[in-house]
């Protein structure tokens, strides 16, 4: 299963009123809230990241992996979208990706990004979009895992 994930606004919440706290890694942390949700997701579906952030170039795989352990979520595998070189904004991104690709997986895309309203309905029914100042929450966590067809307190 892939996970297709953005960062701002998902996993730290967008408030204009609050800094958010910058970790010693000198990444922003994550809400508690998205954390325990977005650890429930992956363990309850195996889910690898992919990236699609505005921050997915700055780290490697492997540094990325590191940010996600420090602030309390361990994930198999992290990859990321290429690097937006012709500044397309995430649904253009997302229709880019697919479009080289027949998808044989289960995937599920976590975004607050307002563009991805107008994707197709084949990517749309799988676009979870939390409020950009709350960011992912235990609803919408039991939202995805419904959507992919597991008990939102199944393990696998």
């Amino acid at each position: 299963m892939l996970l297709f994930l953005d960062i701002d606004g998902v996993m730290v919440p967008a408030n204009s009123w609050r800094r958010p706290e910058i970790l010693d890694d000198g990444f922003p942390a994550f809400s508690p809230n998205a954390t325990k949700a977005l650890q429930r997701i992956i363990d309850s579906t195996g889910a690898r990241i992919v990236l699609t952030t505005s921050h997915k170039s700055k780290y490697t795989p492997t540094q990325w992996r590191n940010i996600f352990s420090k602030r309390g979520i361990y994930v198999n595998r992290i990859n990321r979208l290429s690097e937006n070189t012709a500044a397309l904004n995430r649904k253009d991104e997302l229709l880019k990706y697919f479009g080289k690709r027949s998808m044989n997986e289960d995937f599920l895309i976590i975004d607050d990004d307002k563009s991805l309203n107008a994707l197709p309905d084949y990517l749309r029914r799988r676009v979870i979009q939390p409020s950009g100042s709350v960011g992912l929450t235990g609803v919408l966590a039991d939202e995805a895992l419904s959507l992919l067809g597991k008990d939102s307190h199944e393990l696998v």
